[in-house]
């Protein structure tokens, strides 16, 4: 018998078993997948750490969230600067001066400020769709650029039948930093994410290629408690219908070359292309192994946005008002089941930034261990 049966070895899941069993508690850990780390999971290619699923930036503000994490990591100093592709132009991102100075030729930010106060006097009255809210945050030219076509390719949706809410604020500095993040605290762990969660489990059991809904009953039945952390919906067999979510569809490519865009992250901004962003992954740890030694060979992960369908993997819920309802409803399921704690980005059908899941899984230990 065990205290806690940990479903899932994702952020939440290794944080919760760590502390878990550093509070004298027994802690079993299962995952379906053949390996620990969940959606972070970094393998090495080419000497490269490779984020499978993914590109994963650590960023907060939250000292506390980062006390806890580099207990297990050292973290290097990588910036996220993305750089978007729009037909061949490329522009700044987030929304700064350099961005302004490419699309308009402004040199100030009086200059910037007045052209973007031009162009959203277009929208009058309250934004009805994602298309009126971004014009009237940053005019046509950057929304027709910059947000409309890559937004279109994340949601499978034109901006016009979008909700204004998806995109309420917009970063729009007046200054010359791109650094994407405005985060105290910012970079890669060193050597990768699967090693700090390795680090995070040490000492624990860990159960691989085990589907818990598979073999739920005598799961169950080996801990008095359950931390749960993967589809609310799926747990609960779908009985209330099945929530929406987006998911992303990746080509990787090892090139025989030292560097194929320059960058970690350039996201491409037309519709007609048919992949969001390309991730060049070396460029997470400055195209240096961990002895700093340059590295000859490149991989690229060309990213594909898709509409989510049983057996892909479920990344961005759709936050509309239908999913909203019925994920309430399922919350209600969840709060019934005693032994159950339910928990991260799938167990409470929220987009959770990393640092977000860390603070939230501390939070909900410091209440169920104490």
């Amino acid at each position: 018998m065990y205290d806690y049966l940990v479903v899932g070895s994702g952020l939440y899941g290794a944080v919760f078993a760590q502390q878990a069993e550093a509070a004298g508690k027994s802690v079993l850990v299962i995952d379906k997948r053949p390996n620990i780390a969940g959606n972070i999971y970094t393998e090495k290619v080419e000497g490269i750490n490779f984020h499978k699923y993914g590109a994963h930036i650590f960023h907060t503000n939250n000292k506390k969230v980062w006390n806890y994490i580099t207990q297990f990591a050292n973290f290097n100093r990588f910036t996220n600067s993305p750089v978007a592709n729009y037909k061949g132009e490329l522009y700044s991102m987030p929304f700064n001066m350099y961005t302004f100075n490419k699309m308009w030729g402004v040199v100030t930010p009086a200059e910037a400020a007045a052209k973007i106060e031009e162009q959203k006097k277009e929208i009058i009255g309250e934004p009805q769709n994602l298309e009126e809210q971004a014009i009237s945050l940053v005019g046509r030219d950057i929304y027709e650029k910059l947000i409309k076509g890559y937004t279109e390719k994340q949601w499978g949706r034109d901006c016009t039948e979008l909700p204004s809410f998806i995109i309420k604020r917009l970063p729009v500095r007046l200054t010359f930093d791109n650094n994407y993040f405005n985060a105290l605290y910012q970079g890669i762990p060193v050597g990768g994410y699967t090693r700090l969660v390795a680090n995070m489990l040490e000492g624990i059991e860990v159960r691989l290629n085990t589907d818990y809904l598979e073999h739920k009953e005598e799961l169950d039945a080996l801990a008095d408690k359950v931390v749960y952390t993967g589809p609310i919906d799926a747990y609960f067999d779908y009985k209330l219908g099945t929530l929406e979510y987006r998911s992303v569809r990746f080509e990787t490519e090892t090139l025989d070359i030292p560097n194929f865009q320059g960058n970690a992250a350039v996201n491409y901004t037309d519709r007609e292309t048919p992949w969001t962003r390309i991730i060049e992954h070396k460029w997470f740890e400055f195209g240096k192994d961990e002895d700093g030694n340059d590295l000859p060979k490149t991989v690229i992960s060309r990213e594909y946005s898709s509409e989510w369908k049983p057996g892909d993997e479920p990344y961005y819920p759709v936050n509309d008002e239908k999913n909203g309802a019925l994920y309430t409803e399922y919350k209600k399921l969840a709060e019934a089941e005693r032994n159950v704690i339910f928990g991260g980005r799938l167990g409470e059908y929220k987009y959770y930034d990393m640092d977000a899941v860390i603070a939230s899984a501390l939070e909900m230990c410091e209440k169920e261990l104490s």
